[in-house]
């Protein structure tokens, strides 16, 4: 099985970013069928709040991730970055717990904030992670398929970077709307 993946990682990157999508898209879109899913509104309730710590918590993983392999400490950095990605898997079915029983958040603060801020910040986000999604699974495809020896000679090093960068600033973001729907607004 392994050595399948390793010879067609683009491809299995593909799949598995369509269906992470779809999966967002679906819940976000509202396609998730009525009482599929329990209500706890307890736990409703406190998702956004999890879900800012656990993204803080992520930017944290990420960045000591990115120092390790720079310091040359590959044991750190794939503890760190397999902790960035149980923190992003644990995020991910918080928010689609959420989203898929109460739809997307409002923002209610004034119209001229959301028209010039927060949606613009919430866009970038989202796009920010949309685009993220395939770096972060060919990275850990890469990763998870091949020697830590031939790891520089593959593609993982310029993807890890780039799917580290977009994955902290999504998440940065992230953070920022989180204060404007729940703390300033």
């Amino acid at each position: 099985m392994q050595q399948t993946v390793q010879e067609r990682v683009p491809e299995v990157t593909g799949v598995l970013s369509v269906v992470s999508l779809a999966l967002v898209f679906g819940a976000v879109g509202g396609y998730v069928p009525d009482g599929l899913l329990p209500r706890v509104d307890s736990l409703l309730s406190a998702i956004p709040h999890l879900n800012a710590v656990i993204s803080l918590t992520a930017i944290v993983t990420i960045l000591y991730g990115v120092s390790a392999i720079r310091n040359g400490n590959l044991s750190r950095h794939k503890q760190a970055m397999l902790a960035s990605t149980a923190l992003f898997a644990g995020f991910l079915v918080l928010y689609l717990y959420r989203v898929s029983l109460e739809g997307p958040s409002s923002f209610d603060g004034p119209a001229t904030i959301r028209n010039f801020i927060y949606l613009p910040l919430l866009g970038i986000h989202i796009l920010l992670a949309v685009v993220c999604i395939p770096f972060v699974y060919y990275a850990l495809l890469l990763a998870g398929t091949h020697p830590i020896e031939q790891l520089p000679k593959t593609a993982h090093p310029w993807a890890g970077k780039i799917a580290a960068s977009l994955w902290i600033i999504s998440f940065a973001l992230g953070f920022i709307v989180y204060l404007m729907l729940y703390i300033l607004f």
